[in-house]
């Protein structure tokens, strides 16, 4: 019964999403999809009404992609959706490898704010997740939410405590939401695979591949003890670090569906500004904040949107307040490295140093030509390096260092995308706050320090130590492995195999030729014969036939070898 109401509701959300597509121009899309035949009905009058659009859906969406931008009419069609769709277009707009430039300008005004739940589900969201009732738990609880968004809404409180009450926020995740985005989920990489299946040309975009980085993140954005864990680990970082500040994370009020979290007295940037705040040493406390998390750490803040980050303290002693931790990004010691290589090339205009870096960073799907890559690279960067140091847009050359790599067959990993979003969004923010912001020489003092502490003594002596013990293991395995071979050896145990990857090929080749040989010295030799016993016409049509298999044999003998090569 359950399935069966389950396939019913998944049959109405794919109508709804068929309809969404043609009314905003896409109906060739719902076509190639084969949806009307996919979709089973419960009688054949009704199977076109479940699928296919109303004349006039057809006639509006007709309209609109004659007036609006693909890229528009494709931010429409995700608001249209919902929120786990508007949440798959913010994932998108982080991927300047896969989505035209045009489409993640679109993509990024995407705003995920929706009417607030009624407070009567907000108690029983919290009563049933933390375990007892509002009262117990808060001395004070405001019913008019903060802010609402897709996933969760915000409310202030008083949180009883052991020494005196606290004044905090309170993130409710909206009840049912988990069980929408599962299903929505389920019905995203069904859709993925059938577009790559019936839309060749998407593959270029990696529909599935996009879906299952949707579902990774939006799962664990899901989960708010993983943000409770970011928290701390942010917290934890800058300790010692005067300019920002993070939440404390009350875990007594808080669970996977709950957070709680110490209420930030600050303002948004603009106010900030607006009140007298320097805009100079805001933008440049922003970027040291970034820098530091990005480069120093390899744990960052992925979405320091302006509606992010909070001013707080006096305009002489500015700190920077962050929330919403839910979207980190890591970078491995080895990615940090490779990055900050990438930077210093940058700084000091060496294209091979960059290209390498970046080879580095990705994954190789091709055999590259890394002489053209190479000057890829260089013709990249050449627009950028040529500029002023605070003339040079650091996100935008990110972007289009990531496009080029891609181009070659180079798969540039997630989370570094995720870095060129994250400079992205503190590029224009600080550029906005002060228009001669240099962030090359803002975050110069921080890569030299990068680099001073990588080849310090401490850690050079750490890797010899490492590499040592490494070679201490080896040497301990290898006398037994040698005593092994031996043992098989004498035993007479051992097998030596060899795998020739062009014998078969060979073989082939050859048995072709010599079947072919037989065939034609047989048509030569009969048509002689009848040639010669006065029957002309048929051994001249033999004649040709060998001819005609000698042509074809050598054609398709060439085709292969080619074939082979390439």
């Amino acid at each position: 019964m359950v399935s069966i109401v389950t396939a019913a509701r998944d049959l109405g959300r794919l109508r709804d999403i068929s309809r969404v597509l043609v009314r905003h121009g896409f109906g060739e899309v719902v076509q190639r999809l084969g949806a009307r035949r996919r979709e089973p009905a419960a009688d054949a009058s009704e199977e076109a009404d479940l699928a296919a659009p109303t004349p006039e859906e057809s006639a509006q969406g007709e309209a609109e992609a004659r007036q609006s931008p693909r890229a528009v009419r494709v931010r429409r069609v995700l608001e249209d959706l919902g929120p786990s769709f508007v949440k798959l277009g913010q994932m998108a707009s982080t991927r300047p490898d896969l989505v035209p430039e045009d489409v993640i300008a679109e993509l990024r005004k995407l705003q995920d704010s929706v009417p607030p739940v009624p407070f009567d589900q907000v108690r029983a969201q919290l009563e049933r997740s933390l375990g007892a009732a509002v009262s117990d738990v808060y001395e004070a609880f405001d019913e008019r939410p903060l802010a609402a968004a897709s996933i969760a809404q915000v409310h202030r409180a008083r949180l009883r405590t052991a020494e005196a009450p606290a004044e905090v926020v309170v993130k409710v995740q909206r009840p049912g939401i988990a069980t929408t985005i599962a299903s929505d989920l389920d019905l995203l990489h069904t859709l993925a695979a059938l577009l790559e299946r019936a839309v060749p040309e998407s593959r270029i975009y990696s529909p599935v591949g996009l879906v299952q980085q949707f579902d990774r993140a939006i799962t664990a954005e899901l989960d708010f003890a993983t943000e409770a864990e970011n928290g701390v680990r942010f917290g934890q970082a800058f300790a010692g670090f005067a300019g920002v500040h993070f939440p404390h994370v009350y875990r007594e009020a808080s669970s996977k569906q709950i957070l709680t979290l110490e209420f930030l007295p600050g303002c948004k940037i603009d106010q900030a500004v607006a009140a007298g705040h320097d805009g100079k040493r805001l933008a440049r406390v922003a970027l040291d904040v970034i820098v530091k998390m990005i480069f120093e750490d390899g744990f960052f803040h992925a979405d320091p949107h302006p509606g992010n980050v909070l001013v707080l303290g006096t305009r002489d002693a500015p700190v920077i307040g962050m929330i919403d931790l839910g979207m980190v990004g890591r970078l491995s010691p080895r990615m940090r490295d490779l990055t900050v290589d990438m930077m210093v090339g940058a700084v000091r205009k060496d294209y091979e140093g960059i290209a390498d870096a970046m080879y580095q960073l990705g994954t190789p799907t091709r055999k590259i030509d890394m002489e053209a890559y190479r000057a890829e690279v260089a013709l990249l960067a050449e627009k950028y390096l040529g500029k002023k140091l605070k003339d040079i847009e650091l996100s935008a050359m990110i972007r289009d260092l990531v496009q080029g790599a891609t181009k070659y067959g180079l798969e540039i990993p997630p989370d570094f995308l995720l870095v060129g979003k994250a400079l992205m969004t503190v590029e224009g923010v600080g550029k906005v706050l002060d228009p001669e912001l240099d962030v090359y020489e803002e975050a110069k003092p921080h890569f030299l320090e990068i680099l001073r502490r990588r080849y310090s003594p401490e850690r050079i002596g750490n890797e010899l130590l490492r590499r040592l013990e490494k070679l201490t293991g080896v040497s301990y395995d290898i006398p037994q492995q040698l005593q092994e071979v031996l043992d098989d050896l004498r035993r007479g145990r051992l097998v030596v195999r060899t795998e020739d990857t062009a014998a078969a090929f060979d073989a082939d080749r050859l048995g072709r030729r010599v079947l072919m040989g037989l065939l034609v010295g047989s048509l030569v030799l009969g048509g002689s014969w009848l040639t010669a016993a006065r029957f002309e016409v048929s051994g001249a049509l033999l004649l040709l036939l060998a001819l005609v298999l000698i042509v074809a044999h050598a054609l398709a003998d060439a085709y292969r070898a080619f074939r082979r090569r390439r």
